[in-house]
């Protein structure tokens, strides 16, 4: 499978249909996180995985399938992810819903930064100047606002929602 067909690219700067907005909307709804965490969080990686990236639970939402090892036992982990890109880097959120704890899959990738997203090897480095956090945010948000609720929601929690910007390796 070519590298390139497995990632398509996604522009956040690009306009989003009513359909995209209404969908976003929902997303936002508590029905929506209980669904996110209870059903899409198991299956989408296997989905994901089945389909070669064409099908995942996000439907409409440019979503990924994130391959790490974990950061203690070091077997493969996988997690579909919203992305989006930024120039050459690609950009995933470990929001977990605004959750007081990290994802999994970050603290895999923090020790483990070499990763596959949607099959294209890359390398994640996590984004700690709060300058580009605050410009990495503003594109986030235009993919995905309820991200805004997430960091509000983490922030109630004393956690600050990591970005993680995916470098070509």
């Amino acid at each position: 499978m070519p590298a390139r067909a497995a990632l398509p690219h996604v522009d956040p700067h690009a306009p989003r249909g009513p359909l995209y907005r209404a969908y976003v909307r929902f997303l936002g709804t508590r029905l929506s996180a209980w669904l996110s965490v209870h059903v899409v969080w198991k299956v989408d990686p296997h989905l994901l995985r089945l389909t070669r990236g064409r099908l995942g639970m996000g439907l409409i939402l440019p979503t990924a399938l994130l391959e790490t090892r974990g950061a203690r036992s070091g077997l493969p982990r996988r997690n579909g992810v919203i992305y989006f890109h930024d120039g050459e880097r690609v950009t995933i959120v470990a929001s977990k819903l605004g959750a007081p704890a990290h994802p999994a899959w970050f603290h895999n990738a923090v020790a483990h930064p070499d990763v596959l997203l949607g099959g294209v090897p890359l390398r994640a480095e996590v984004v700690e100047d709060e300058a580009e956090r605050a410009r990495i945010w503003a594109l986030a948000d235009r993919v995905f606002p309820p991200y805004a609720a997430y960091r509000e929601r983490a922030a109630r929690a004393g956690r600050t929602i990591p970005l993680v910007q995916l470098a070509p390796r």
